[in-house]
């Protein structure tokens, strides 16, 4: 029964990366290149866990939660250069997740409601916003995941009917392989996984909490929730033509019956609303923890000022008719490339003898953290650099791109390891 509760719990995680970020990068990948993208989601599975059990371990062991850590850890004249780096990198990845909740949630409407679309933002905006004044979530959180669930086991379903397990789903996994203009799309992958504000959320989730046990449930929720974006790829690679909605539904409706259109437009909407709930509330959760945790309570002027100033940016692009799959898929790309700079403040933290004991990183979770965020640093800056190329700021060759990637991944690691082996952390 303590397991099943561990599972219980950490399943908020796998919940909160499962949205429509997650569907619509996942299933743009597999319509773009097919099966040849799924390392990037099993490379996924790897970062989420290492990062998330530090970010417990850290919390379990502290009995402080990651935001208050690093407001500890830090200290002296960097503190707030420090403090304002990783704080804004989780409001403007936060930010930008809410404007693809927020137009997830209109598309899922779209697919079954003859409404003007600007009707039905309206109404998931003043939804969500009375929803988050009130405070009242939890039940409705739990409501909505089961209807992102029932769209899971669907994708499980299609995917298994449109390509079954066979080689190539292997060597999609195993191999990895990098398409022309895949780039951001495999940082999108990752940054729709390993979501940075979720690290915050987890060491929250941890406190108080069995270490041995939290491993276990941080696993099976993570495992689960990659899974359920393979299936979505897989079935994703089954679409001919260009990547839409439209043709993510009717590819279900095609193996369910008419009900999986259905079922796929409220699981979108269930995902994006949900996800447009948490955003905020992660963002709000953050600042309090990095900046006063003793003087911010849940209806302060400033918690409420970050809560609706992410809700707010969402609700602005969803009143501004954007297109939702480009602005979704730039959303998880930037986030992507947002994640090195927290996961190298975990790595420094969990490395802080003070804080942890013996419970600090050693050799194994060193070398993990430190694949981690090399891989992470190499492509999110590949992608950065990508994008400035397409609008013309960045005119540099594929190959120094590269060459800045793999420097800046290298110098990155290189310090965290250094800091770790000459112990130059507090003691």
């Amino acid at each position: 029964m303590r397991r099943w509760a561990a599972v219980v719990l950490w399943s908020a995680i796998a919940a909160a990366f499962v949205g429509p970020g997650t569907v619509t990068t996942a299933a743009a990948s597999g319509a773009r290149f097919g099966l040849a993208l799924l390392w990037a989601l099993l490379f996924s599975f790897l970062a989420c866990w290492v990062l998330q059990e530090a970010s417990a371990r850290l919390s379990i062991q502290s009995g402080l939660s990651l935001g208050r850590a690093l407001r500890e850890r830090f200290s002296g004249p960097s503190r707030w250069l420090i403090r304002g780096l990783v704080l804004g990198a989780i409001v403007i990845g936060t930010a930008a997740f809410e404007v693809g909740n927020i137009l997830g949630a209109v598309a899922g409407l779209e697919l079954v409601l003859r409404i003007d679309r600007v009707w039905l933002a309206l109404g998931v905006i003043v939804s969500s916003g009375l929803l988050l004044w009130m405070g009242t979530l939890q039940s409705l959180s739990r409501l909505l995941s089961v209807l992102v669930a029932f769209m899971g086991l669907a994708f499980f379903w299609t995917a298994w009917r449109v390509h079954p397990p066979d080689a190539a789903w292997l060597r999609g996994m195993l191999w990895p392989s990098m398409p022309d203009g895949a780039e951001s799309l495999v940082v999108g992958l990752i940054g729709t996984t390993v979501v940075p504000y979720n690290l915050f959320l987890g060491s929250r989730l941890a406190r108080g909490q069995d270490l041995r046990l939290s491993r276990l449930g941080l696993a099976v929720s993570i495992a689960v929730g990659v899974a359920i974006s393979m299936a979505i790829l897989v079935t994703g690679s089954a679409i001919s033509g260009p990547f839409s909605y439209e043709a993510l539904a009717e590819r279900l409706a095609a193996g369910l019956g008419p009900g999986g259109r259905t079922l796929f437009a409220l699981g979108l909407f269930a995902a994006g609303f949900s996800s447009a709930l948490t955003a905020p509330t992660a963002a709000a959760i953050t600042a309090r923890g990095i900046l006063s945790p003793d003087t911010w309570s849940e209806r302060s002027l400033p918690y409420r000022a970050v809560l609706f100033g992410v809700w707010g940016v969402g609700a602005f692009f969803g009143l501004l008719g954007v297109r939702p799959i480009p602005a979704i898929l730039a959303a998880q790309a930037l986030n992507g490339a947002l994640l090195p700079l927290v996961a190298f403040f975990l790595w420094v933290a969990v490395n802080d003898t003070k804080l942890m004991g013996p419970a600090r990183n050693g050799r194994l979770a060193n070398t993990f953290t430190a694949l981690v965020t090399a891989t992470a640093t190499l492509l999110g800056t590949q992608a950065v650099l990508s994008a400035l190329r397409g609008v013309g700021i960045w005119s540099g060759s594929e190959r120094l791109s590269l060459f800045l990637s793999a420097l800046l991944a290298l110098l990155s690691t290189g310090l965290g390891l250094w800091m770790w082996a000459r112990k130059r952390v507090r003691t």
